[in-house]
């Protein structure tokens, strides 16, 4: 398999690559250069398969030729049997139409652990097989970087510098963190928003001085590796539910559009998906821009759904690139306008191309809260404030679809990482699940600095450079 860059002048890479490098070196993303496709035979054939072989299964197309179906198969076994449920991403019903799909089952608590879990194992095969060292740069509004810095933490060859907006993301998802005490671990608080953080993340892959020195690598799901293994489990719930002689709706609580996004994956690889739901908060760039087609970045307003707290969608450009025809001259063009202005208006065949799968929702505060009370007064169920997004969504799009088409909303996070939300919505609060263990006993340690670029940057080679460079 090999991938090329929504950009169109980065070099073409096969899987073990574009796992190494993360974003491409013209400031695109990766994406498989044609999209492998399961028939409706194939797709029945997966039934009943646990989720590590259901997960080898579909990912072997990506990974082909840098990993053998065995090693596929064994790396798959060795990260989902550690998951804190059998069946990894279990689905529950809600009432006759509307389920959810439970992704917080892995060590950190959010659906991150799915995707992070795995690449931290294709970091360590591919950087020992090279021989090479890899310095992560990454950034988070919460979940990302506890799943990352989990997924890393002791290895010889792959060291962290993780940035979280100081003060923005909840105690629970901070002390994930903080408490990780490894000597390549290194949590950076920066003043800003995590569109901030992540702009310095982007900025540090295409600036000379970082890239002659170190050998950067990425967690986000700019990363094409973490995508794909997101995809596994739109496969396992619709499978669950009748796929593929049956479609089925997600909604999707999404800020960065990554997790989204795998169901636009699954989809072109044959799932029989009725609709993307895509459901967003206050902070509503996505919602606008596949409603309208006005992607324009305005001010992050701080939320109950800290995770989603997000005005600059990397993972839209994806979905540009490939519904929009996949000419990356224009995409290059298009995304160089944007990030100066901070303002595009999407073209005619990216609008109708999105069209054709997605739809939007967006939840204020109140509609947040509302979500949340239903799904624990009417079918008993503790959903943390991202998921009750989702179901939002889930809940307003339910008119527009036929009512045999079951809605799966994607729970994103375990609820006791936003104790204080929920309780004040549905007057309870969530506990912890003994796996956790002390996580409020442990010592933090975190380095709190100014939100400028160059802080950042010389913060970043200063305390890796001696131990990074190969």
């Amino acid at each position: 398999m090999h991938y090329v860059s929504t950009r169109g002048s980065a070099p073409t890479l096969d899987f073990e690559g574009v796992t190494l490098a993360g974003l491409a070196s013209d400031g695109g993303l990766y994406l498989p250069a044609q999209w492998p496709r399961f028939s409706e035979a194939d797709i029945r054939e997966m039934r009943g398969l646990a989720y590590p072989d259901l997960a080898a299964r579909i990912m072997a197309p990506f990974v082909a030729g840098s990993l053998t179906d065995d090693e596929l198969l064994a790396m798959t076994h060795k990260v989902y049997g550690d998951f804190g449920h059998a069946a990894v991403t279990p689905l529950v019903q809600l009432d006759q139409q509307h389920w959810l799909l439970e992704l917080f089952h892995g060590p950190t608590l959010a659906f991150k652990d799915v995707a992070l879990q795995l690449l931290g194992r294709l970091f360590e095969t591919f950087l020992e097989r090279r021989g090479e060292r890899l310095t992560i740069v990454g950034a988070t509004s919460g979940d990302t970087g506890s799943a990352a810095i989990q997924a890393v933490a002791g290895l010889e060859r792959v060291e962290i510098f993780m940035l979280h907006p100081k003060g923005r993301v909840s105690d629970v998802q901070r002390r994930q963190m903080t408490t990780v005490r490894a000597p390549n671990v290194h949590n950076l608080a920066i003043d800003g928003s995590f569109d901030d953080a992540q702009a310095h993340v982007k900025r540090m892959f295409n600036d000379r001085d970082v890239t002659q020195t170190l050998n950067l690598g990425a967690v986000n799901s700019i990363n094409w590796a973490r995508l794909m293994a997101q995809v596994v489990y739109y496969f396992a719930s619709a499978l669950q539910l009748g796929a593929p002689d049956r479609t089925v709706a997600y909604s999707v609580p999404t800020g960065n559009f990554g997790d989204v996004f795998a169901g636009y994956v699954a989809a072109k690889m044959g799932l029989p998906i009725e609709r993307l739901i895509v459901a967003t908060n206050i902070n509503d760039i996505l919602h606008r821009a596949l409603s309208t087609g006005d992607y324009s970045a305005g001010g992050v307003t701080a939320t109950i759904t800290p995770s989603m707290d997000i005005q600059v969608s990397s993972n839209f450009e994806r979905l540009l690139f490939d519904a929009g025809g996949r000419d990356g001259g224009a995409m290059a063009a298009q995304m160089h306008g944007f990030e100066s202005s901070k303002a595009m208006q999407l073209t005619n065949s990216q609008t109708q191309g999105a069209a054709a799968l997605f739809s939007s929702t967006r939840a204020d505060q109140t509609d947040t809260a509302r979500a949340l009370q239903w799904c624990w007064r009417a079918a008993g169920q503790v959903i943390d404030p991202h998921t009750a997004v989702g179901l939002h969504g889930a809940q307003a799009a339910a008119s527009t679809l036929r009512t045999d088409v079951p809605i799966v909303t994607l729970a994103t996070a375990h609820p006791a990482k936003f104790p204080d939300a929920v309780e004040r919505a549905i007057g309870m609060r969530p506990g912890l699940p003994a796996r956790v263990g002390d996580l409020f006993g442990r010592e933090e340690s975190f380095v709190e600095l100014a939100g400028d670029y160059a802080t950042t940057r010389d913060h970043v080679l200063e305390h890796a450079a001696a131990t990074s460079a190969a």
